[in-house]
């Protein structure tokens, strides 16, 4: 049971898939559905910290490496394109709803780690920041709960 608790914990922590997959593994699998979403919450969270201190830092130094410089060029894009999107869209009084809902809502390219790196952009805070992506996370981990539950009862596993 610890091994299955272990995987979603870190299924959660992977960039692009976060919680958006570890609760359907997890649903999948047959864990317990409240105990595998703390679960997740916690690995998803994990790296917010990290990554708002330090992910622009790192991608900043290396831009100009040579095996690694377009990729990192396209992280850094990717993050001032989405602070930008979430900014315009928001206003600066609205960007913490803006950037729980950019998290909250499981569409590709969303989630904790874009939306961490997103805010790091826009210097919102750490606080402000951190609390929009937990709630955020929470709020994806209910939506994915829900659809992973119904699709299971649907497919009649």
């Amino acid at each position: 049971m610890l091994k299955k608790y272990l995987l979603v914990f870190l299924v959660s922590m992977v960039p692009l898939i976060e919680l958006r997959g570890g609760v359907p593994i997890a649903v999948g699998i047959g864990l317990p559905y409240f105990k595998a979403l703390i679960v997740c919450i916690i690995g998803n969270m994990l790296p917010v910290p990290i990554i708002y201190f330090f992910a622009r830092k790192v991608l900043l130094w290396g831009c100009d490496k040579k095996y690694i410089g377009k990729f990192f060029t396209y992280c850094i894009e990717k993050g001032e394109r989405g602070g930008q999107k979430l900014k315009a869209r928001a206003g600066r009084n609205g960007l913490f709803i803006a950037l729980l809902l950019f998290v909250g809502i499981p569409l590709p390219g969303t989630g904790a780690w874009t939306g961490t790196l997103a805010a790091s952009f826009l210097n919102m805070g750490i606080k402000s920041t951190s609390l929009a992506v937990s709630l955020g996370v929470v709020l994806a981990g209910i939506i994915m709960g829900v659809v992973s539950m119904t699709g299971v009862h649907v497919l009649g596993l």
